[in-house]
């Protein structure tokens, strides 16, 4: 196909916004994945950084699929914690130090030159799995990423459910213990303060200050901090202490699984995130804890299931939006 045919066809952005990486992609109108980049967010260094990186991040993916900025029908960018989708603003990021109200999409409409559309990264998630992922025919389900944070996303009867401000789905942020530890919200005692990745790092850290877990030491002095990542590593690779921190986890986690099931009576949950590379010893406790706290009735129904897309779900989720919303 010539250069005039193909920018006859236009493409779509996409851009994951985490606390610890930025995923951007490009994508044909048929939603399939042409390139990609991924690079650390570098939070710690302020909101103008960050911005600059994502735009470079965009640069880097378009040069990766042969098309310029002027090929975009629109830009999706996704972020953790709260957002305003309707005036493209996020007003706090409890995992992006320094972020208050920062206009997100006009920045980047302003150096792109195309519409550029926000939404929480985990209802996207949502979207994505629904739509590309495990979730493909499922009209009831929970979607919920356990990563730096927890967040999730609801759709109910084939749609996203956002809520009236568009908040929907922090289904982190249930409380378990109101005199629990501190979360990043403000609040103490939510999901993510117990089962996070940021949480059972810190509990990791704790271990190996006691003097336990020398494996997860060794893996923490290599990577120069404790992580989830190390800790789940430990634990995979047979460490009881580090297994037991991941299982810990699971069994929080298990305890909003039946809180959401409850509420919402869903067809499937779908866990995602980080910390779900953990697998079985993630998943196991959990399911577990939901079985004995959940109504007997929606658990006849209901799967407990990994995410399909992995690290590409937020995005995708982007792809089925502007898929949608995107002008033609």
């Amino acid at each position: 196909m010539g250069t005039a045919g193909r920018r006859r066809k236009k493409y779509l952005g996409a851009v994951d916004l985490g606390g610890s990486k930025i995923l951007s992609l490009i994508a044909d109108g048929d939603g399939h994945r042409l390139a990609e980049d991924l690079r650390p967010t570098g939070a710690q260094e302020g909101p103008e950084v960050v911005l600059a990186r994502i735009q470079a991040s965009l640069d880097s993916a378009l040069a990766g699929a042969g098309i310029e900025r002027g090929d975009l029908a629109a830009v999706g960018i996704c972020s953790p914690g709260p957002c305003d989708v309707q005036a493209g603003v996020i007003p706090s990021a409890p995992n992006l130090p320094g972020w208050q109200d920062v206009p997100l999409c006009r920045y980047l409409e302003e150096r792109l030159g195309v519409p550029v559309y926000l939404e929480n990264d985990a209802t996207a998630a949502a979207l994505g799995e629904h739509v590309y992922g495990a979730g493909r025919g499922c009209r009831h389900l929970i979607y919920i990423t356990v990563s730096t944070g927890i967040g999730g996303g609801i759709i109910i009867d084939g749609k996203l459910y956002t809520g009236a401000t568009g908040a929907a789905g922090e289904i982190g942020h249930i409380t378990l213990d109101p005199d629990g530890p501190l979360c990043g919200c403000g609040n103490r005692g939510c999901l993510e303060a117990f089962a996070s990745g940021r949480a059972v790092a810190t509990q990791g850290d704790a271990l190996i200050a006691q003097g336990g877990s020398p494996l997860l030491a060794r893996l923490a002095q290599e990577e120069g901090e404790v992580t989830a990542e190390a800790v789940c590593r430990a634990a995979l690779a047979g460490d009881p202490e580090a297994r037991r921190l991941i299982e810990r986890a699971g069994y929080y986690l298990g305890i909003g699984f039946a809180t959401y099931v409850n509420i919402f009576d869903p067809e499937m949950i779908i866990v995602g995130g980080g910390l779900s590379r953990a697998g079985d010893l993630l998943l196991g406790p959990a399911r577990a804890e939901m079985k004995e706290r959940a109504m007997p009735e929606s658990l006849r129904v209901l799967r407990l299931e990994l995410a399909e897309l992995g690290d590409y779900s937020g995005a995708m989720g982007l792809v089925a939006l502007l898929r949608e919303r995107a002008p033609a």
